[in-house]
């Protein structure tokens, strides 16, 4: 194959991702006035289901114009060769190939996060503010941005600093040593992500004793589910929306409930809503998705493996000399229909999980407190109750609503 192949491979691709992306989002734009499943017909009043369908095709506007401008910026840089550009600037810095990778990545990446800027901040204090979901101030989100390019700046340039370390000393089997670095990061993350890094953004306190804490301990004894662990985090101040999960393991594992959420719901109701978290843990959906997700690791670098030193894929960017950054943003968009249908799978096997975990919260609490708190949270956030097909099958991690509730009332 030729680098201007790999090329027009490259660029149509992108062009076919974007509009594969479109046709969904479209379809599912064809469903918003749809006529709602039965049993949610209840779930709004007019007035509400009205602020719901604008805040959905505000937001569908809003994703057609970001992902309309993304495709114009990476066309356009493609055609000005603009990763020979980067590439020219790290190389300007230093003679090091692994100074010059991460000079490179940092390069685009505080382009692209410049670049979103805007978007973000036109999403909350626009469209979020405008349905009453934001709670956030301009400074804290300045601030937010600020910790978490920094987070991710010393994060990232440590991970890719020992990868390349490894593939210069290793060559191409430094997808071994790669893959064994990002599994233990990632079991490491899992283990203290709550503990270490949500107190850069927000506080955390432990649920105070009372009637509400008595029914969560009463319950996970039940069901020999060791918590001492159980906190409340302050999501009020940036978002009006609720949420709650379930991290680490052994006697790391916490569960963490958004205050939100304890303002929204009733006492049965939050315990419902743990019970399906509890169900998760002892379905061992925690770490069957912590293992599916490293051997997916391991198996796109093994395949990295075998590309990025090629000379092409340097070549169908422009640049004549090859390089594990380039080979590794030539895979990147080469490698994208592979990682569509693993993120179908993905979702096929999150989706099948959620049901398992409502089952498991009906069967060892109350189904119908698992209920009215579905249908509470989804009312809050204004959930699109009539997704299409094609656009659940492709995105969706979670079963739409009329299939839980639908589920919950048949299995017994």
């Amino acid at each position: 194959m030729t680098s201007e192949f790999i090329f027009y491979l490259i660029v149509g691709l992108i062009i076919f991702n974007f509009f594969l992306e479109s046709i969904l989002d479209y379809l599912n734009y064809t469903q918003f006035d749809a006529q709602l499943p039965s049993g949610l017909q209840n779930i709004y009043d007019q007035e509400e289901y009205q602020k719901s369908q604008s805040y959905k095709k505000d937001k569908f506007k809003f994703g057609v114009f970001q992902s309309l401008f993304s495709l114009v910026l990476i066309l356009v840089f493609l055609a000005v060769d603009g990763f020979q550009i980067v590439n020219s600037i790290a190389e300007s810095f230093s003679d090091n190939s692994i100074v010059v990778s991460l000079i490179f990545f940092g390069i685009l990446f505080l382009g692209s996060e410049i670049l979103g800027l805007p978007f973000s901040y036109y999403f909350t204090f626009s469209i979020e503010e405008r349905y009453g979901f934001n709670t956030s101030t301009v400074a804290l989100f300045w601030k937010d941005k600020f910790k978490s390019m920094l987070l991710s700046i010393f994060l990232g340039g440590v991970i890719l600093g020992l990868i390349l370390v490894f593939y210069n000393y290793v060559g191409i089997d430094f997808w071994w040593y790669t893959w064994i670095l990002v599994a233990t990061v990632s079991v490491l993350l899992n283990m203290f992500y709550a503990k270490l890094f949500v107190p850069l953004f927000n506080k955390q306190t432990p649920l105070e004793e009372g009637e509400l804490r008595s029914k969560i301990e009463t319950y996970a004894s039940r069901m020999n589910f060791n918590l001492k662990n159980i906190f409340v985090i302050d999501g009020s101040k940036r978002s009006k929306k609720a949420n709650a999960y379930f991290s680490g393991f052994g006697s790391e594992k916490r569960i963490t409930l958004f205050d939100t959420l304890i303002e929204d719901l009733d006492d049965e109701e939050i315990v419902a809503v743990l019970a399906h978290e509890v169900g998760h843990y002892k379905k061992n959906h925690i770490i069957i998705n912590l293992v599916v997700s490293i051997l997916t690791v391991g198996f796109t670098l093994w395949v990295l493996s075998l590309f990025v030193s090629e000379p092409v894929l340097a070549q169908a960017l422009g640049v004549e000399e090859p390089s594990f950054h380039i080979g590794l943003v030539a895979f990147s968009f080469l490698y994208a229909p592979i990682s569509l249908l693993t993120g179908i799978l993905t979702n096929i096997l999150s989706r099948k999980f959620e049901f398992q975990a409502d089952n498991f919260a009906k069967a060892t609490y109350k189904g119908e407190h698992l209920v009215s708190a579905l249908k509470k949270l989804t009312k809050k956030s204004l959930s699109n109750l009539t997704p299409h097909s094609a656009y659940v099958f492709f995105h969706f991690s979670h079963p739409p609503l009329s299939e839980r509730l639908k589920n919950l009332e048949n299995n017994s």
